[in-house]
Formats: C-alpha cells, sequence, structure tokens
C-alpha cells in the first residue's frame, strides 16, 4: 500500500503560512521553511501589543492632560488629586478629548478641581 501523504491539505496549510507572510522581506515571504518561523513570531508580537497598545494609549492621554493642566497654572498630579476631592469620576481618555476640542470647558474641571483641593487644603490644616 502506497504511502498517503494527504498533499492537497499540506499544500494548503503551507499555501496560507505563505500568504500570512505577504508583505514580509526576502525569503521570509517566498519560502515556506522561513515563512513559518515569521509569521508565527509576527502572531506573537501582535497578541503581546495588542495588550501593551492599552498602556500606550493611557500614557499618551495622561501627557495631553499634563500639557493642558499646566497651561492652567497646574500639575497633574495635583490635578487628579483635585478631581477625586472634587467627587468627578472622569477617565483619563475623557479628559484628555475635552483638553484638545473644548478648553472653556477643561478649564472648568481644572476650576473645580483647584477648589476642591484648596478646601481639603484648609480642612487638613485646621
Amino acid at each position: 500500500m502506497p504511502r498517503a501523504t494527504n498533499s492537497p491539505a499540506s499544500r494548503a496549510r503551507r499555501k496560507r503560512t505563505i500568504l500570512r507572510a505577504k508583505g514580509f522581506r526576502g525569503f521570509r515571504s517566498k519560502l515556506f521553511r522561513y515563512a513559518k518561523d515569521a509569521v508565527r513570531k509576527a502572531q506573537q508580537y501582535e497578541y503581546r501589543d495588542r495588550k501593551r497598545r492599552k498602556g500606550q494609549f493611557r500614557r499618551l492621554w495622561t501627557q495631553r492632560i499634563n500639557a493642558a493642566c499646566r497651561n492652567e497654572d497646574m500639575t497633574y498630579s495635583r490635578f487628579i488629586e483635585g478631581l477625586k476631592a472634587a467627587g468627578i469620576e472622569a477617565d483619563r481618555k475623557i479628559l484628555s478629548d475635552l483638553a484638545i476640542t473644548d478648553a472653556a470647558a477643561f478649564s472648568a474641571i481644572v476650576a473645580q478641581a483647584k477648589t476642591a483641593l484648596e478646601a481639603k487644603h484648609a480642612a487638613k490644616a485646621a
């Protein structure tokens, strides 16, 4: 009995890997032996970076809020402390968007945070 290799399935599997490697440079997109390693590594990076992207966006929002706060003569950490003291629950994404698109609304929030912060320090001193 001849040996069965299931050639159509093997060829389809290799073709799928080569198609996933499309756009890679050199033999990593042409030869199956190298393409399978490149695709596997690319999938690992893709999975890892989906998790990292969230932290990158949070850092971006923090930088934008910090820049807008410094225009209002306040630091980022004092601003966040003031928000907590004022009981304002807005996440960094929304605050960043406000800082960019609606400067007047952001200034109002900063003013509320400043007054709450001053009240907190006054209560602490008394």
